[in-house]
């Protein structure tokens, strides 16, 4: 009763939230496109020292990777600007820059920008799960399953598979898509048609920079880049004291404060991140510029109540599998164990 009262009063504070928010939509052109070259540029320029290097030094090309993977993630902010149309006033170039950019993160545009609306609508509501997010369980869900269904959940939910594997995910099983609530004509139109652009690249690379580089320089690349960004997804939505609810009492603004971390990272991981972190804004106003979140959330207390992560909170929380109706947080298998051995369950 005092947490659903708690609830409450936060949704209140929250009423004013889309005036708020209008103070820092609306794309600054001029700002998004100098993000978009200077990045692409950069990325370029790494990825052509990495080639450079690769026979003469292997191990610089081996460090290179890690600032490399960063432009990639930052590559990808830019496509997700796109899709919630912060990155400029233009609704056509905005979904060429995105096309772009998708191909270059293996990621079919149309099809991702769906989905991804999708989650943003159904955050943290226990009725609409499924869309764009980690799959969840709760409790009761999870203790009905069989013993081959517990099984293949801790499976997926184990941190070497969620970061080992999920990469996969990007590379190969979004190029094949079936139609569905996420997926229709239009999406599964941009599914080919960035699968038969990123054959048109590789072969692009191939013929400029030989089989060798794409294989050893860009692929690793990519997959460093897509584990860090499967790490950033979860730890945005995954956390001990994340929001969920069912749909009748679900509400969009405390979802989004409230079931979103900020996630606090040193000044140059929140530039190669696209101020990512500052998850808890963005899903409040996705319409606004990630150059723009870090001034919305100093700028009003309204955000100061979302759960604060870090990198060290952010690796403990890849532990935590279930979400625990009887104390309203997410646990972890072994939590679960000992409450069945207790006989609390």
């Amino acid at each position: 009763m005092e947490e659903q009262e708690s609830m409450k009063e936060t949704t209140t504070r929250l009423k004013d939230w889309k005036a708020v928010i209008a103070r820092y939509q609306g794309a600054d052109i001029r700002r998004s496109l100098f993000q978009l070259i200077s990045t692409m540029a950069m990325l370029i320029l790494t990825l052509v020292v990495m080639h450079k290097m690769i026979d003469r030094a292997w191990w610089v090309t081996a460090l290179l990777a890690i600032p490399a993977a960063g432009l990639m993630v930052r590559v990808f902010i830019i496509m997700h600007d796109c899709g919630h149309g912060s990155f400029s006033p233009w609704p056509t170039f905005n979904d060429a820059i995105g096309f772009i950019t998708g191909v270059l993160t293996f990621t079919p545009y149309a099809q991702w920008r769906r989905e991804h609306a999708m989650h943003h609508a159904s955050s943290g509501d226990l009725d609409h799960r499924g869309y764009g997010d980690v799959d969840t369980l709760t409790v009761r869900e999870y203790l009905a399953r069989s013993k081959w269904g517990r099984f293949k959940y801790r499976l997926f939910r184990n941190p070497a598979v969620l970061l080992g594997l999920g990469p996969l995910h990007m590379i190969i099983l979004q190029r094949f898509r079936t139609k569905g609530v996420a997926t229709g004509k239009v999406q599964l139109s941009s599914v080919w048609m960035t699968n038969i652009a990123i054959g048109g690249l590789a072969a692009t690379f191939i013929l400029a920079a030989g089989y060798k580089s794409v294989v050893l320089i860009y692929l690793p690349t990519y997959y460093l880049a897509a584990a860090t960004g499967v790490w950033l997804f979860y730890v945005q939505h995954q956390f001990e004291d994340a929001y969920w609810e069912s749909r009748e009492n679900w509400d969009y603004a405390t979802a989004a404060v409230h079931g979103s971390s900020h996630l606090r990272l040193p000044k140059v991981l929140q530039w190669f991140t696209g101020n990512i972190g500052l998850h808890h804004v963005h899903h409040l106003g996705p319409r606004i510029p990630n150059y723009r979140l870090q001034k919305a959330h100093d700028e009003n207390a309204l955000f100061h109540e979302a759960p604060v992560m870090t990198i060290k909170l952010g690796m403990k929380a890849l532990r935590l599998t279930l979400w625990d109706e009887q104390n309203r947080q997410m646990i972890r298998f072994r939590d679960l164990r000992r409450s069945i051995s207790a006989g609390k369950r």
